[in-house]
């Protein structure tokens, strides 16, 4: 397997950090994919090693103010902002992989962000995978929380607050939690501007019959962070393009769950 680095700056003067891996031998296609609020880049050794094995690359980014990425931490910055960030990202990537198929690939924020993009930007790619996408949450925060960040939203949107996540809904194995609460580029940061990430959310539900490539939604049907139902809402508004699996007793990281080879 050859694995790679590359990086590049955004039009705001950020530095954001990718990384990539590639089979020895033959290539079918590349995955491009984009990372859940919090996380990196680099949590998704499961998918490597198992897409590699398959003849598929595999490449990701740290989304700005995350992992290895510059800019503040758990600061989303404008939507647009985030739409830019995926559009140079994926440009990165054809330069690196000229004439191959790419397939989008977005779990949990990064599948919210991945649905709004193909939407709202049109890309050519072959085809788009996402799982446990960002679409509502699975719980209802509390009103109060709401109500402060739309307030800040207007007078400080880049104050930091926990996101309070409940670490143990990741994965039922274990060793998955423990690693990801001992990773040093895994931050519980948020500010006010996350609400961009839920009003796209919405947005993606009313206009999921628009949605232009072939699409493989996956969520576990125990997800206590993003909302499967939502994800059911969405396939069945996208129709024919669209296929949807739900994995029944998984939680919220199904590439990181026991079952993940099935995944």
């Amino acid at each position: 397997m050859k694995y790679f680095e590359f990086e590049w700056k955004t039009e705001d003067n950020l530095n954001l950090y990718g990384q990539g891996w590639q089979p020895d031998t033959g290539l079918r296609g590349v995955i491009c994919l984009v990372h859940g609020l919090g996380e990196h880049c680099g949590r998704y050794g499961n998918l490597v090693t198992f897409m590699t094995a398959q003849k598929f690359a595999v490449t990701g980014f740290d989304q700005r103010g995350h992992g290895k990425s510059s800019g503040k931490r758990g600061h989303l910055s404008s939507y647009d902002a985030l739409m830019e960030d995926l559009s140079w990202y994926l440009q990165e990537v054809e330069e690196l992989f000229p004439q191959i198929p790419l397939f989008l690939y977005g779990h949990s924020m990064g599948g919210n962000l991945s649905l709004n993009y193909v939407m709202r930007r049109q890309p050519s790619l072959q085809g788009v995978i996402v799982t446990a996408p960002m679409l509502r949450t699975a719980f209802q925060p509390p009103r109060w929380k709401i109500i402060f960040g739309e307030m800040m939203q207007r007078v400080w949107s880049g104050i930091r607050i926990p996101s309070d996540l409940e670490v143990d809904a990741v994965s039922r194995d274990p060793e998955v939690v423990k690693a990801y609460q001992n990773d040093p580029l895994v931050h519980g940061q948020v500010t006010p501007a996350f609400l961009n990430i839920i009003k796209a959310g919405e947005w993606a539900l009313e206009h999921a019959n628009e949605f232009p490539r072939p699409l493989l939604l996956q969520h576990g049907d125990q997800d206590r962070l993003t909302s499967a139902p939502a994800s059911q809402e969405f396939a069945a508004r996208a129709g024919k393009f669209c296929t949807l699996k739900i994995w029944k007793g998984l939680y919220h990281e199904i590439h990181n769950e026991p079952e993940k080879d099935q995944v």
